[in-house]
């Protein structure tokens, strides 16, 4: 099942106090960027984030879910429509996120 633009729309809303929140559309569901790190995404109308130890520490209790067969657990965020506790948690979990890949150069000819 597909993500809607409509619930990514909500999301993208309450994170809008943060700067540089990007998205990206990926096979139907969304990856979610803070300052060019990827820090989750939005799958099956859920929004997922990456198990980081910040991210952890502020949902303790939370479900560990698959976003699709064959990937990592990330934990389900269940407080989307508490707009100050998500912006603290995409904060906190920055610094402990890997730095984004560089791009691979395309052979030119």
């Amino acid at each position: 099942m597909a993500s809607s633009k409509d619930y990514l729309t909500f999301v993208l809303e309450q994170l809008s106090g943060l700067e540089e929140i990007t998205s990206r559309a990926m096979m139907g569901e969304f990856l979610l960027y803070y300052r060019g790190k990827l820090f989750g995404g939005i799958y099956d109308d859920r929004l997922l984030v990456k198990p980081v130890d910040p991210a952890a520490a502020l949902l303790p209790d939370a479900p560990r879910e698959l976003p699709y067969e064959g990937a990592k657990e990330m934990l389900l965020v269940e407080q989307v429509d508490d707009r100050a506790f998500l912006e603290e948690l995409v904060t906190a979990m920055y610094d402990a996120l890997p730095a984004p890949k560089p791009k691979k150069q395309g052979k030119r000819n």
